[in-house]
């Protein structure tokens, strides 16, 4: 029987302890939606009782209910009990449990230095806090996570101890225990002795978490899932505290196409830039073009001696089909490149595009990108630019011009927004003005004050999300900047993007497709 690998994803909690990441509670709800569609078995949502963000996103997802999952499980993740407090008092495990979910991780200390030095307890202390937390949330919940917090470190400095820490584990009925290298400096040669050492002894499988200090996370994950490690931690884009966590977008492949691990299907593998993308854009970074796989020059060919030689065998300078993991081959030297992956974008979205109106959208595609456009975060714009050009939906309204006044008349007074337009609706002339906390704001209420006359599902329209992206240049506050909007009804959520010098114009671009895409869902057409 072929040896399969579970996979764990933690860019929701272990993630966002990045530097400069964030996702709003709609952004965590988004993500780990696009986690399941690439076959990620466990998402952990983030610590509940932590902060506000993590309760309501735990209240909203109601076990995973919330979140229509349907094969991954959520999971909440957290500490054992405090020192001196009884489990059954405990804020952290009462946390844990009213998160509802059916499978809870926490971590103990494993690290004897950690337990002296950071927890201030005693040795047995430590062992006492691990198996009543355990014991206490097994009773509870169906399935019960240990991560051995700093494993490998401890293993090094007091090896009875540290197994003692996991053999507590066992004993008090974890499911499963997670071997972390928490500081990320062990060796791949130390991690798979360990492992293989833990593994004679363990009750229970093993899952491996690893940071990425010394640039190692994904090779020492691989050498201890070769020794026997069944379950791998990971975040998207290997985001993470410090220098990041395991890279699963690196890993998957790793595993399904080096190792023949069958951790995803075909499917969801060619999903994988996609949610590399994804998250990317919601975390407002910009993509590292050298990722591999899914980087945009992880398959880009610009000498003449690899260009000759591809377009012979592309197993000359390629170790994998770029189609398999969702990206694609890049002639740096041609003008014909990126045409067959603008399509594949459409077909992607559920839109098949043939003959010259595949072309003549191919080739405005690739202009817009070139201007600093990215629809991998934005559905609805992409959606509406493809059906634009296929004449299935026109413009329901036209702008005749607008003003926007941003005021601020002395040092210890907010400034004052107010935005007029003017706009035709089937020949008629709609003029108003409305007043907002800034000049977007401004902008969008008197937009909305102006067709809600004409069009009244747009009072659904709710804007619950805002982000702005300079685009680097060199131009200071002269460059570019892309703006992409999240917007909800009583149905559902739909992202829009707008690029443009002036970030009130971008905005207004990312706003027209959002209430454009609101219309055309409810069934307005020209």
């Amino acid at each position: 029987m072929k040896k399969t690998v579970q996979l764990y994803d933690t860019t929701l909690r272990d993630g966002t302890q990045g530097e400069n990441i964030s996702f709003s509670v709609d952004d965590k709800i988004r993500i780990a939606r696009r986690l399941e569609e690439i076959g990620i078995s466990f998402i952990e949502g983030g610590w509940p009782g932590s902060n506000p963000k993590d309760d309501q996103f735990f209240k909203r997802a109601r076990g995973g209910r919330g979140l229509g999952l349907r094969r991954a499980r959520l999971v909440a993740f957290g500490s054992t009990r405090k020192k001196g407090v009884r489990a059954e008092k405990d804020r952290i495990l009462e946390g844990l449990l009213r998160a509802g979910t059916s499978t809870v991780t926490i971590f103990g200390k494993s690290w004897d230095l950690h337990v002296r030095s950071a927890l201030r307890a005693s040795l047995q202390e430590n062992l006492c806090l691990i198996h009543d937390s355990i014991t206490f949330l097994k009773r509870r919940v169906d399935t019960v996570f240990f991560d051995a917090e700093h494993f490998f470190d401890g293993f090094r400095a007091n090896r009875i101890y540290a197994l003692k820490v996991l053999k507590t584990a066992c004993e008090a009925g974890a499911d499963l225990i997670v071997l972390c290298d928490t500081n990320g400096g062990s060796l791949p040669q130390a991690i798979g002795d360990a492992v293989a050492r833990v593994s004679k002894v363990a009750d229970v499988p093993l899952g491996i978490h690893c940071h990425n200090d010394g640039e190692l996370a994904v090779a020492n994950s691989l050498e201890a899932v070769s020794r026997g490690v069944t379950q791998v931690h990971g975040t998207i884009n290997g985001i993470g505290e410090r220098c990041g966590n395991t890279n699963l977008v690196s890993l998957i492949p790793d595993l399904r196409l080096k190792t023949e691990i069958p951790c995803v299907t075909n499917g969801q593998l060619a999903k994988l830039r996609e949610v590399s993308r994804f998250v990317d854009e919601l975390a407002n970074r910009i993509p590292f073009p050298q990722q591999p796989y899914v980087g945009d020059s992880a398959f880009a060919h610009k000498g003449g001696v690899h260009v000759s030689a591809m377009l012979k065998d592309r197993k000359t300078y390629e170790h994998i089909l770029p189609e398999r993991v969702g990206n694609r081959r890049r002639f740096l030297i041609s003008e014909q490149s990126g045409r067959s992956a603008i399509l594949d974008k459409a077909r992607r979205f559920g839109l098949k595009l043939t003959g010259s109106s595949g072309k003549g959208l191919a080739r405005h595609l690739k202009d817009l990108e070139s201007k600093g456009y990215e629809f991998e975060g934005a559905e609805a714009s992409f959606e509406m630019l493809v059906k634009r050009s296929l004449n299935r939906h026109g413009p329901l309204f036209r702008l005749i011009g607008f003003r926007v006044i941003d005021e601020k008349r002395s040092l210890g007074e907010a400034p004052h927004a107010e935005a007029t337009i003017q706009i035709e609706v089937d020949g008629q002339v709609e003029h108003t003005a409305a007043n907002g906390v800034g000049p977007v704001n401004a902008l969008d209420n008197a937009l909305r004050k102006a067709l809600e006359r004409f069009y009244p599902e747009l009072r659904e329209v709710k804007l619950v999300d805002y982000k702005v992206r300079v685009l680097p240049a060199g131009r200071g506050t002269a460059s570019l900047v892309r703006v992409l909007i999240e917007s909800r009804d009583k149905k559902g959520e739909w992202n829009t993007v707008g690029v443009s010098e002036n970030i009130v114009e971008a905005s207004w671009i990312a706003l027209v497709d959002s209430l454009e895409y609101k219309l055309m869902r409810s069934g307005r057409r020209l």
